[in-house]
């Protein structure tokens, strides 16, 4: 929560000149001792301190937490969510939020609600990403004070892929070998039947029929047929440097994923068998990321 030690306040270039012109019409009204220009200073002056006392409570109280952030791959950028939420009954107007000295992000929160806000950040290197130090500010409602908060520091973190790049065919590493699956999956030349939507499950499989009347997801399952299997091996790239194999290995899960085809992962001390989907490929990647 932004609390009153958190926030700052210093007039703005619009609020010195009115400070300027305000003492300068006060010198008059004392020079001509006119009413009626003093009634209009102390009127100015007024609506100045109120704006003050407003644009300490457009940021006082406001809460913020740490939203989801969705991977990215290196080179791309990572969106953080900031959650704002205002639990007083005026709504918060014309926030902005600052990154590195930059406006990134300008919104209005209403009174007793919680809006969400976007903050990009570039992901240069794979790893654990963590959203930056903050800065709320805002100048309403007249533009003649500034004020901001202290610098902010979330617990959230974006993972970050390496970057899907390398020279190397896909075909490079596409082992031909056929294995016969005892069980029963999502591939294969018999029909087998039909089982509970699981995730990671391709969406060409769903009984999509199904769906259409209404019933829950449901998958379908075949067996008793063979399989390409593609082994992604760290020790197949020869000579690469360990980021340069990771982007390698990394574009090869990318490729594999597209093409519905199943394949194992091996890393040094990491061994992730023969497997296909969504869930899959998110494992590979996690396992890449933040090897």
């Amino acid at each position: 929560m932004l609390g009153r030690h958190k926030l700052y306040m210093l007039p703005t270039r619009l609020g010195m000149i009115l400070s300027v012109v305000l003492f300068a019409m006060l010198l008059a009204s004392v020079n001509y001792n006119n009413s009626l220009a003093f009634l209009f200073t102390f009127l100015l002056s007024a609506m100045a301190f109120v704006s003050m006392l407003y644009t300490h409570r457009n940021l006082a109280g406001l809460e913020l937490q740490a939203g989801p952030c969705e991977p990215v791959f290196a080179g791309e950028l990572a969106h953080f969510t900031v959650v704002l939420t205002n639990n007083s009954a005026l709504p918060k107007v014309a926030l902005r939020l600052h990154h590195r000295g930059k406006e990134v992000v300008r919104c209005d929160v209403q009174a007793g609600t919680s809006q969400s806000a976007m903050v990009p950040v570039p992901a240069s290197q794979r790893g654990r990403l963590k959203i930056p130090e903050m800065v709320f500010s805002s100048d309403f409602p007249l533009g003649i004070f500034f004020s901001w908060s202290k610098k902010l520091k979330l617990d959230q973190h974006c993972l970050v892929y390496p970057r899907p790049i390398g020279e190397l065919p896909f075909s490079f590493v596409l082992n031909r070998q056929r294995y016969q699956d005892r069980g029963t999956r999502t591939e294969g030349d018999d029909f087998l039947g039909l089982r509970a939507y699981r995730p990671g499950d391709p969406p060409r499989h769903i009984h999509w029929k199904a769906v259409a009347r209404g019933q829950v997801l449901l998958t379908k399952e075949f067996g008793g047929a063979g399989q390409d299997t593609v082994n992604l091996d760290w020790d197949l790239l020869g000579d690469m440097d360990k980021e340069a194999r990771l982007s390698q290995l990394c574009r090869w899960v990318v490729d594999a994923h597209n093409a519905d085809l199943h394949y194992s992962l091996h890393l040094p001390g990491i061994n992730l068998p023969v497997d296909h989907g969504d869930t899959h490929q998110r494992r590979c990647l996690n396992r890449l990321a933040l090897y």
